[in-house]
């Protein structure tokens, strides 16, 4: 608790300036410069303290809640048997709901008069949750200034949330007994299934799983009538039980080249501290058995790693590797998974069990027993970034997590984002770079093909198709990549120029043909194709462009003998039907792909020669100042998918803008020439990384109760900055996208030289608005380090 004369809405200032020395001090200097400024009952900063945690008079419990602030409850008498203490879960009466809560805080006093305080309903969790994952949600719920509740709430297991006991979910494993191995199935009788069954124990001298034999046939009662002969019996454990291999490898580590060993000694040197490295390797370099080798010594070491993937469609292919490297448990964090599998990954991982832990980016919350090592792969990925509720960087608060941690952590990417790239630079990370590929090819260059003035056939031109053509007639593999899903952009009538567009939202209607339909991309509406102009009558109704459904349809006319396999959020919806396709493509037969940014990144796809990129253009112009980098980085990282094994590889780039600075520059010197263009563009224009931004972002069916709150909140950040030339405030101004869902939305930004300055100037602004009345009729949000403005 703040002391009562603190002053509510107001940012506790940090106590000096000091130059930091990596990405993570700053992400904790300014996590602690905002520690006391969400409300009047404002979080207090710190560690969780346990002063009188078994005779409190108060507990102070955060909920699943938006209100940025804790609830003070009276304990019960029936309290847990170690006394009441931070983390434990509990059940309270809010309203008319019953709520899982978590306490923050175990006190002797209260703001509320003590007859006002409600008591605990009941407590859930005698011992408290994790110790770690406790100490990142108050980080993260401070820095991304988001209610602590509803932060620690969203980085629990689903099961956890609804208030399942804090125990790990065991299975029966079944043995036979010292009897049990004397005896065979002739021995039993008649007793001819308890004899089969008694034969299959035989054959499994470790047991097996209860769900194991039934799946097998047998029932609990034949396992019961060998347990009632003395022949077999059960014990619980732990779903995801940790065996003890004598060794770690389940097949043999590579070679790695010069490169790749000087890089993995470096790591290797740092095993005992925070040792943040950015592994800069071009695709195909070896990024990922450096992290297996690097895996291998923290488990030597009896500690466990923590991997992050960018996108779940990644996660199989990773989990696939790790596994087939490592005799130890290898488990998985991502959305697909069931409420009880993730669980049972989420308890392996906090009780040891689990050594290697994969994830996207909620992965990041994970508790860890004993963490040894943190690794993020893709870091430059814009998936690694929550861009709803709280908006997190699971790269940033890795980096946060390994600093506390005192343990090493690597960014891998082949494309690095300019931040990174800045910090290794400045020496806040080591620069490890890979030049080389695995094979024996260097990378292959983007060709720059100009399409002004040429015809096009499902958005590819002729020369383009004739290679193609000799490509799959070398027996080889052709990847077209068109970053659009559906047949067209949209469909346009011939006589009057009319376009499909959307009614809710400041975009076109997408087309599509599997089902034949007009779809809109970013509110989901869907409408029947019209069989006439709706403004003019005329049948003439042509598609505008190519999407991923038109170029596959123009592939199969042009090439009928060849497969051709498109890969988009349409076509994998099915469950494992990204990984079933990919298969059938690694088997090696001459194919087409066509691909959406699904294929852009961390695929191995050792038969494709040829890449062929329909349109370059698309984030050339945006007015997003993000959207060159992540243009470049996806045209890098799907470049990257040709000439990966025994033959070269070639990249064609379809563009009407062939001359533009930034392309040529990426065509002719690579990702890094262009990188360093865009940080001194970026410096002289006071953008990240030499600049820190907050991004307010206001929506309401209404366009003017959300411009009115948005100027009024304007011009009173703006009274109240008494220092602009570090801290500014932007705007208000409309969107890139005015209007979507049917809400109109416009956004105010905060920018400063300093973090600690930026999140005073957005925990005050955060402060006016909960109390304002004008916010009540407009939905609002604060994104901390946006990754785009859109």
């Amino acid at each position: 608790m703040p002391p009562p004369d603190h002053e509510p809405g107001t940012a506790y200032r940090l106590s000096t300036a000091v130059a930091i020395c990596s990405a993570a001090d700053r992400l904790s200097q300014a996590g602690n410069a905002i520690e006391g400024a969400y409300s009047s009952r404002a979080i207090p900063g710190g560690q969780l303290t346990n002063t009188d945690i078994h005779v409190p008079t108060v507990l102070g419990v955060a909920l699943p809640t938006p209100v940025r602030r804790l609830f003070d409850y009276r304990p019960n008498q029936d309290g847990p048997p170690t006394g009441w203490r931070p983390g434990q879960r509990v059940w309270v009466s809010f309203g008319r709901r019953e709520l899982v809560g978590i306490i923050i805080e175990c006190r002797q006093y209260s703001e509320l008069p003590a007859s006002d305080l409600k008591p605990i309903l009941a407590w859930i969790d005698d011992a408290p949750l994790p110790a770690d994952w406790l100490w990142l949600g108050r980080f993260a719920s401070r820095y991304y200034q988001h209610a602590l509740g509803d932060t620690l709430h969203q980085s629990l297991p689903a099961r956890l949330r609804q208030g399942r006991p804090l125990a790990a979910r065991t299975q029966e494993r079944w043995h036979l007994t010292d009897k049990g191995k004397g005896v065979r199935a002739a021995d039993l009788g008649r007793a001819k299934r308890q004899g089969a069954l008694l034969e299959l124990l035989h054959q499994h001298p470790r047991g097996l799983v209860h769900s194991a034999i039934t799946a097998q046939g047998f029932t609990r009662e034949q396992l019961e009538g060998l347990r009632d002969k003395c022949l077999a019996y059960a014990h619980a454990e732990p779903v995801i039980e940790a065996p003890r291999p004598q060794h770690i490898l389940a097949e043999p580590a590579l070679t790695l080249n010069q490169e790749q060993a000087a890089a993995r000694a470096i790591l290797h040197e740092g095993l005992d501290s925070f040792h943040p490295c950015l592994l800069h390797g071009v695709t195909g370099s070896g990024k990922t058995e450096i992290y297996l080798q690097l895996i291998e010594a923290v488990i030597k070491r009896d500690r466990q790693a923590l991997i992050l993937v960018p996108e779940i469609g990644l996660t199989p292919q990773t989990l696939t590797r790790f596994r087939r490297r490592f005799q130890v448990p290898v488990v998985a964090m991502h959305s697909g998974l069931t409420d009880t599998e993730r669980l049972d990954a989420w308890f392996a991982a906090m009780s040891g069990r689990a050594p290697v832990v994969i994830g996207t980016r909620s992965a990041v919350f994970t508790p860890l027993a004993r963490p040894g090592a943190i690794i993020v792969d893709e870091e430059h990925d814009t998936s690694l970034k929550q861009q709803d509720g709280l908006r997190y960087h699971a790269r940033d608060l890795a980096l946060v997590r390994a600093r506390h941690h005192g343990i090493p952590i690597v960014l891998g990417s082949a494309t690095p984002s300019l931040e990174s790239l800045a910090n290794a630079r400045s020496g806040h990370y080591r620069h490890l770079r890979l030049t080389q590929r695995a094979s024996r090819h260097a990378p292959a260059r983007l060709e720059l093909v100009d399409m002004r003035g040429r015809t096009n056939r499902g958005g590819l031109i002729p020369g383009v198709i004739d290679t193609i053509e000799a490509t799959l007639r070398a027996g080889h593999q052709v990847l077209v990549f068109i970053n659009r899903r559906g047949f067209a952009p949209t469909l346009a009538c011939q006589s009057c120029g009319w376009m499909a567009e959307c009614s809710h939202c400041d975009a076109r209607l997408t087309l599509h043909r599997q089902p034949p339909l007009l779809a809109c991309h970013h509110c989901e509406a869907r409408h029947s194709l019209p069989d006439a102009c709706p403004d003019c009558g005329s049948a003439d109704l042509r598609p505008l462009g190519a999407g991923t459904e038109r170029a596959e349809e123009t592939l199969a006319d042009l090439f009928p003998d060849t497969p051709v396999h498109r890969i988009d959020r349409d076509s994998t919806r099915r469950k494992d039907a990204l990984e079933h396709t990919l298969n059938e493509v690694r088997r090696g037969t001459p194919c087409l792909l066509v691909g959406t940014q699904m294929l852009a990144k961390g695929h191995h796809l050792p038969h494709v020669t040829l890449v062929v990129v329909v349109n370059a253009d698309a984030g050339l112009y945006a007015s997003d100042f993000r959207a060159l980098e992540h243009s470049a980085q996806l045209l890098e990282q799907v470049a990257g998918r040709a000439g990966r094994a025994h033959h070269p590889g070639r990249v064609l780039v379809q563009t009407l803008h062939s001359d533009d600075p930034h392309l040529s520059l990426l065509a002719e010197k690579g990702y890094e020439a262009l990188a360093d263009s865009l940080l001194e563009e970026r410096r002289v224009a006071a953008l990240p990384p030499y600049r820190y931004l907050a991004l307010a972002r206001f929506e309401s069916p209404r366009e003017g109760d959300v411009m009115a709150l948005a100027d009024t909140a304007a011009q009173a950040v703006k009274a109240r900055l008494t220092d602009q030339a570090h801290t500014q405030c932007l705007g208000p101004v409309p969107a890139p996208m005015e209007r979507r869902q049917g809400r109109y939305h416009v956004q105010l930004m905060l920018s400063s030289t300093h973090r600690s300055k930026l999140h005073e100037a957005s925990a005050w602004l955060i402060d006016w608005l909960d109390r304002s009345s004008q916010a009540r009729r407009v939905r609002w949000s604060l994104d901390i380090d946006p990754q785009t403005l859109s």
